[in-house]
């Protein structure tokens, strides 16, 4: 059984980036206004019965945990270029184009990271159920999916980097 604790990260220096802005931020002005609101909070009297004391420590053991979380994540970010991946076969950072079978539609996704997924920047990741029946995969095959909505079947028009 494998520890997802000290499982890779792979990311786009892009993501990392981003991840590494957003720990600052949650570093730096995160713990000032959780700080102010505890202060505030202590101001208003007895602490044994003091909602918003308590309220306040509570977001401020959520905030350092997802400080602690971003942390350790990091810690195992392997990043990955485009270069790096082959375009013969679908892999990770693949940009894939496909055709719903039963719509006909195309659709484009470029298969992440389960840290990097975005579906809304159609970003979608490998451990996904579309992305677990797409790693692999060659131009011309055939997948078919089942997801919580029912069975898609997809064809793999193309694949980019």
């Amino acid at each position: 059984m494998s520890d997802s604790t000290n499982a890779a990260v792979y990311l786009t220096r892009e993501r990392l980036v981003e991840l590494e802005h957003e720990l600052h931020a949650l570093k730096v002005h995160g713990r000032k206004e959780i700080a102010a609101k505890i202060a505030e909070a202590r101001g208003h009297g007895d602490l044994s019965e003091n909602a918003e004391y308590e309220a306040a420590k509570e977001a401020q053991q959520h905030h350092e945990l997802k400080i602690a979380k971003l942390e350790q994540t990091l810690s195992r970010v392997h990043i990955l270029e485009d270069r790096d991946v082959p375009n013969d076969k679908v892999y990770i950072l693949s940009l894939v184009t496909l055709k719903d079978l039963k719509t006909k539609r195309t659709l484009k996704y470029r298969l992440v990271s389960p840290e990097e997924a975005d579906f809304e920047q159609d970003k979608i990741s490998v451990t996904s159920p579309i992305g677990k029946s797409l790693v692999g995969k060659k131009v011309g095959d055939q997948v078919t999916v089942t997801v919580p909505a029912g069975t898609l079947s997809y064809e793999l028009l193309d694949i980019n980097r």
